[in-house]
């Protein structure tokens, strides 16, 4: 099998580069977007050799997993492009009940979103989403929305809970789940609207929100904030209210959840 596009992404006008092998499908993106590339154009590939997450931190993708980059440019404030993350996660997760309702497994887990930049699948990690910009000429901009996802394996060396696909018993591959992403991807967008709709990507994001209602450590700037997440604000912000019920809204961080005490991520 092989990587395509949804029919209703090609009708809309995107494209597709496809990879046995990258080093970065972001690095990749914005190097097309520096040499002139209009964007609206998904680089994919079954193994990211030096692939990265958030704050530098490596993300491994062995062959067979998922390592998919959207590459787009723009002239819309820069700072709306932020909360593309949260379209992001929420096309995954739809693409994710869409290949579930196909390939198993038989009992659905929860997909779960957690701030600012995963997917979950019963509270273990299944996918990390990074966006990274460049700037470009005439005040424009490119974004490369990197999602990686585990298909096929995970690393065994984390300090958080992990998952991949085939453990959980769904025979999807990473060809079938990069099609239903174009396709969910396109519903997302169009509700995020160049930010004007994120007051409804932020409530369909809240439906899924991991952890909400709990407690929660957020690990920034060299102190800890402690307290409950208690939402996310209109401009995605994470809301802890702490103790002496003092909201305190997080723009970056480390978020984990459960009793404060032992930081599970």
């Amino acid at each position: 099998m092989h990587f395509a596009l949804s029919p209703v992404a090609i009708n809309a006008g995107y494209r597709l580069e496809a990879f046995e092998t990258v080093s970065s499908t972001n690095a990749l993106a914005l190097e097309r977007a520096i040499a002139g590339d209009p964007g609206r154009i998904w680089f994919v590939a079954r193994k990211q050799e030096n692939g990265r997450g958030r704050r530098g931190r490596a993300w491994s993708t062995p062959e067979g997993n998922l390592a998919a980059t959207l590459l787009l440019t723009a002239e819309f404030d820069i700072t709306r492009a932020a909360t593309l993350g949260f379209v992001a996660g929420l096309s995954l997760a739809d693409a994710l009940e869409a290949v579930f309702a196909a390939t198993g497994p038989k009992v659905a887990p929860r997909i779960g979103l957690k701030w600012p930049n995963d997917v979950l699948l019963d509270g273990s990690k299944l996918s990390g989403i990074l966006l990274e910009s460049t700037l470009l000429d005439r005040g424009r901009f490119a974004v490369a929305i990197g999602i990686g996802t585990n298909v096929v394996a995970y690393p065994d060396d984390l300090p958080y809970k992990a998952v991949c696909l085939h453990e959980i018993g769904s025979n999807c591959d990473a060809e079938t789940l990069f099609t239903a992403l174009s396709d969910a991807w396109l519903a997302n967008y169009a509700l995020w609207d160049e930010g004007r709709g994120l007051a409804h990507i932020r409530h369909r994001w809240l439906e899924r929100a991991h952890g909400l209602g709990g407690p929660v450590k957020v690990a920034l700037n060299g102190r800890v904030v402690a307290g409950i997440f208690e939402t996310i604000d209109a401009a995605c912000h994470f809301i802890v209210r702490d103790e002496n019920g003092d909201r305190i809204a997080v723009t970056a961080g480390d978020v984990y959840f459960g009793n404060a005490g032992t930081l599970q991520k």
